[in-house]
């Protein structure tokens, strides 16, 4: 039970990973070619969002949910928008007390299934000794467990580092500042998201990072290179093409949240100015946040 719980505590913390997968950069020539579909027309991941009778202005902040700690910053201009700020918003309420145990409860899969049921032999016996050498997980304990968990307990092997968190690190600003930290959807909402991918699709990523790990890291190092230069646009095109994503669920990973969140932002910005922050790659595009905010009628301006 104890190792169970460890695993869902550590999904919880990194749930919304997976779309933050690396890809290519997007060209000069086609964000010359749709400059009014795309929201981002400036490298940045701070944008202030105004106007439709908003008092003050609101924030959205583009993170990037696993980062090395030597490649994480928090520049001053985030720093004052935190404290401009009334609030700060999430992906989740990562202040919630329960939001381990509820990854808990939903983190094993139906119908029986476990990974020796959906992969090949010689698959279930490479992936075992890699996870138990990567993540010191022995897979007759945790086969039963939901691919994408565990794909994401591997991740900080992959990257080379304990991980460092920008939600971890506005939680504390929010705390230091006594103020609210709030979700746009709840853990089981993200976690419906995920049992609409079905686990052979999911653990087909398992058996990618067994097989091609190199280039695997080699797009988590281009992914926090798009980031660190904040290339919203690109971040977006990464993670519809990556390879080890899923990129015939981007419509659910990414173009149905994004809508699904709008009426949230629009009403808690109203009620008091707010720092949103969630994955970069939600921010740009036509069906990208900033996009849809600009649609209802807000002006969003990129913050250097």
């Amino acid at each position: 039970m104890r190792l169970f719980r460890k695993t869902a505590f550590a999904a919880a913390l990194l749930l919304t990973s997976l779309t933050a997968s690396a890809q290519k950069k997007t060209t000069k020539a086609s964000a010359k070619a749709q400059p009014t579909a795309t929201a981002a027309t400036a490298n940045s991941l701070l944008w202030e969002v105004s106007g439709k009778g908003l008092s003050a202005p609101s924030y959205v902040f583009g993170t990037i949910h696993m980062i090395c700690p030597a490649d994480m910053q928090v520049s001053e201009a985030v720093k004052q928008a935190v404290g401009n700020s009334k609030q700060v918003v999430l992906e989740m309420d990562m202040d919630d007390p329960t939001m381990a145990q509820q990854a808990q409860a939903g983190m094993l899969m139906s119908g029986g299934q476990t990974l020796q049921t959906l992969m090949s032999p010689a698959d279930y016996a490479a992936f075992g000794t890699y996870l138990q050498a990567k993540a010191g997980l022995p897979i007759d304990k945790v086969g039963s467990i939901k691919p994408f968990f565990l794909g994401s307990m591997l991740m900080p092997a992959l990257m080379g580092c304990q991980p460092a968190s920008y939600e971890a690190a506005f939680m504390k600003m929010a705390q230091e500042q006594k103020k609210e930290v709030l979700g746009l959807e709840t853990m089981q909402d993200q976690l419906g998201v995920f049992d609409k991918i079905p686990y052979a699709a999911q653990s087909k990523m398992l058996t990618d990072m067994v097989t091609q790990e190199a280039a695997m890291k080699q797009e988590m190092q281009q992914m926090v290179g798009l980031y660190k230069t904040q290339q919203v646009e690109a971040l977006r095109e990464m993670s519809s093409k990556s390879l080890f994503g899923f990129t015939e669920y981007n419509g659910l990973l990414l173009d149905d949240r994004n809508q699904r969140w709008i009426a949230g932002i629009e009403k808690m910005a109203a009620g008091q100015p707010t720092f949103f922050a969630v994955g970069a790659a939600h921010l740009g595009g036509p069906k990208g946040v900033l996009a849809l905010l600009r649609q209802q009628g807000y002006q969003v301006k990129a913050v250097q």
